[in-house]
C-alpha cells in the first residue's frame, strides 16, 4: 500500500540564483517554477538576493500591492528591507528580494551562534563566503517574518535551501522556527568540485578521501563546514544525481534522503515554423560571424558544433573537446567543414571592432582578421587556458584547416556586441553539442541541447549521462545522445570518442540527421518536470514528518 504523502501549504525556496542568472541552479528553479506554481498558486515564494539595487533587473517585475502590509511589518518590526514582485518566467511566481547589507555588522555574532549551535566553522572564511552567508541569514529571517505574520502552526511550511550559499538560513530556521520543515539541496559538493578542479583524481580515490581533511588541504574549510553541517542537521537532505550522492556519502558523511533529478520544461522551446525560422537565422548568423572573422565562404552544409557552460577548463571537459577537434583536423576522410564554437564566459572586455566593422558591410573577405579565433578581446589573453590549449595544439584556424574553432568569451545575453542573441536562440542552430565533463553533478547543458532537438555528447561522469544510460532504446548518437565512458585516466579515449562521433555526424544524410534531431527531442520529453517533480513531493513529505516529530518531542 502506497502511503499518502504530506503536502506543504506553503513553500519557500532560497537561492543566490533567484532572479539572478548565474549558472545551472537558475535553470533548475526557473524551469520548475511553472510546474509548482500550477499546483500551489502563489503559495510558493522564491527568496533571492537584491543585488540589483539602483539598477533595473529584467528578470524581476516589482509590485507595490503584493504582500504590501507584511512588507511594512517586516521593515518596521524585523528591520528587513525587501522588494516583492514576480519572476519574469513561465508561471510568474512570487519573488521576495532581500537587501542583506545591514547584516554584515552582525556577522561575528551570527557566526558565533552558528558555531555554538551547529559547529559550523566560519573562521577560515574568505572570498564570497561572507556575502553568501549574510544573504542566507537574511533569507531565513524573511521566511521567519512572513511565517510569523501571515501563517499559523497549522500551516505545513517547507523551506528549501540550495547550495552551501543558503545553508546558514536553513540552520537558522531549524533553531528559530522549528515548525518550518527544512530541505537542503547540494547541487555539487564544494569539496568534490575543488578536488576535481585541482587536478586530483576524484573517482578512483573517492572511497579513500576524508572530506574534512581535504577541505583543510585545499583551504575550503568554511564552505565545506556549512555544507556538511547543514546536510546533517536539516529535516531532509537532497542532491541531484546518484553520482553526486556518492560524493555526499564519502565527503560529507551523509547520503541524500532523496535524489532530486533536474528536469526541463518545453515551454522554453519554440514550436513549428517559429523554431525552423529561428534555427535558420541562428545558423546564418554563426556563419556570418565565422566567414568575416576567418575570411572564408563556408555555407550551410558546414557542420556546426559547440560546447558551452562555466569556465572550468578540466571539469567541463574544455581541454578534451579541443584535443578532439585537433585530432579531427588531421583526419583525411572528413567529408565536411566543421565549425566549432566555444561559448564560455571569460575575462573579456570588449567586442572586436574590426569584426564588427566587417560584419556591418556587405563585402566578402578572403583574408582572415588577426587572431582569427576569438570574437571579443580578453584581459590577460596570454594566460587564457582555451587560447593556450589551441596554440599548443596548433589550432590557429589556418586557411587549409577543415576544422576551425571560434572562442566566444562572454555571456550570450543578447547584448554582447557580436552575436547579439541569447544562448537558447543560438543553441537551436547547432548540429551537435559536446559536453565531455569530468565533473558534472547533473549536466543541464546537454539536457538543454536535446530539449532544443540538438544531438549531444556527454559522459558517464555527468548525472544526466548516467540517467540517459538507464533509458530503454539508447544506443548512442543515432538516438540523440552519445554517452562516452569517462574515468580519471581515459582522457585520450574520450578525445577519440568525440572525434569519431563528429566524423559519424559529418557522414549522415539530411534524412538521418533529421531523425537524430527527433530522437534527441524524445530524450528531453522523458526529462520534463512533470516526470521528475514526484521526487520533490517525497522530499516535502520527509521534511514535514520530521518537523512534526520535532513539535511533539
Amino acid at each position: 500500500m502506497v502511503k499518502d504523502l504530506l503536502v506543504p501549504d506553503y513553500i519557500f525556496e532560497a537561492s543566490w540564483e533567484v532572479c539572478n542568472k548565474v549558472g545551472g541552479i537558475y535553470t533548475v528553479l526557473s524551469t520548475r517554477a511553472n510546474t509548482l506554481q500550477a499546483k500551489f498558486h502563489d503559495r510558493i515564494l522564491f527568496i533571492g538576493p537584491d543585488v540589483w539595487i539602483g539598477k533595473e533587473n529584467p528578470l524581476f517585475i516589482e509590485s507595490d500591492n503584493l504582500c504590501a502590509v507584511w512588507k511594512t511589518y517586516a521593515k518596521e518590526k524585523d528591520k528587513l528591507s525587501v522588494r516583492v514582485g514576480r519572476w519574469a518566467i513561465p508561471g510568474e511566481p512570487i519573488v521576495i528580494l532581500v537587501d542583506f547589507s545591514s547584516f554584515f555588522e552582525k556577522k561575528n555574532d551570527i557566526y558565533t551562534t552558528l558555531w555554538n549551535r551547529f559547529q559550523v566553522d566560519s573562521l577560515h572564511a574568505y572570498g564570497d563566503y561572507d556575502e553568501a552567508s549574510m544573504f542566507s541569514y537574511a533569507a531565513g529571517k524573511v521566511a521567519e517574518s512572513f511565517y510569523r505574520y501571515n501563517l499559523t502552526e497549522t500551516d505545513k511550511v517547507v523551506y528549501q535551501a540550495h547550495e552551501w550559499m543558503t545553508g546558514l538560513g536553513a540552520l537558522y530556521l531549524q533553531d528559530a522556527v522549528p515548525e518550518i520543515a527544512t530541505i537542503f539541496t547540494t547541487h555539487a559538493t564544494s569539496i568534490g568540485r575543488s578536488i576535481a578542479g585541482n587536478n586530483k583524481p576524484l573517482y578512483d580515490y573517492l572511497f579513500a578521501y576524508n572530506g574534512d581533511q581535504m577541505a583543510e588541504e585545499l583551504n575550503m574549510q568554511s564552505k565545506h563546514s556549512i555544507e556538511k553541517q547543514t546536510a546533517h542537521y536539516v529535516d531532509c537532505f537532497t542532491t541531484v544525481s546518484e553520482i553526486t550522492n556518492n560524493e555526499c556519502k564519502e565527503l560529507l558523511d551523509k547520503p541524500a534522503d532523496v535524489v532530486l533529478m533536474n528536469g526541463f520544461e518545453d515551454d522554453f522551446v519554440p514550436k513549428g515554423s517559429t523554431f525552423a525560422g529561428k534555427r535558420k537565422r541562428a545558423r546564418a548568423l554563426m556563419l556570418h560571424v565565422a566567414n568575416h572573422l576567418l575570411g572564408t565562404k563556408w555555407g550551410d552544409d558546414t557542420l556546426i558544433v559547440c560546447t558551452s557552460g562555466r569556465y572550468e577548463f578540466k571539469n567541463k571537459g574544455l581541454d578534451v573537446f579541443l584535443e578532439a577537434l585537433a585530432r579531427l583536423n588531421k583526419e583525411k576522410d572528413l567529408r565536411r567543414n566543421v565549425l566549432a564554437f566555444v561559448y564560455v564566459p571569460a575575462w573579456s572586455f570588449a567586442p572586436r571592432e574590426d569584426l564588427q566593422m566587417r560584419m556591418k558591410g556587405k563585402e566578402e573577405y578572403d583574408t582572415p582578421l588577426k587572431a582569427p579565433f576569438i570574437t571579443h578581446w580578453l584581459h590577460d589573453a596570454p594566460h587564457d587556458q582555451v587560447l593556450g590549449q589551441m596554440h599548443y595544439l596548433g589550432m590557429g584556424n589556418y586557411p587549409d584547416s577543415k576544422v576551425k574553432i571560434i572562442f566566444v568569451p562572454c555571456y550570450l545575453d543578447g547584448h554582447d556586441g557580436i552575436l547579439n542573441k541569447e544562448y537558447y536562440d543560438i543553441l537551436l542552430g547547432m548540429d551537435l553539442t559536446v559536453y565531455p565533463s569530468y565533473y558534472e553533478p547533473w549536466g543541464y547543458t546537454p539536457l538543454e541541447s536535446v530539449a532544443f532537438g540538438v544531438p549531444t555528447i556527454t559522459t558517464t561522469l555527468a548525472g544526466f549521462g548516467l540517467w540517459v544510460n538507464g533509458l530503454k532504446n539508447q544506443r548512442g548518437i543515432m538516438d540523440g545522445v552519445e554517452v562516452l565512458h569517462r574515468s580519471d585516466t581515459n582522457y585520450s579515449e574520450v578525445a577519440d570518442g568525440i572525434k569519431d562521433t563528429i566524423m559519424l555526424m559529418a557522414d549522415k544524410t539530411e534524412k538521418e540527421v533529421a531523425l537524430m534531431h527527433r530522437k534527441a527531442s524524445g530524450v528531453a520529453e522523458q526529462a520534463l518536470w512533470k516526470h521528475f517533480i514526484q521526487y520533490y513531493y517525497e522530499a516535502y513529505d520527509i521534511a514535514l514528518r520530521k518537523a512534526m516529530q520535532r513539535q511533539l518531542s
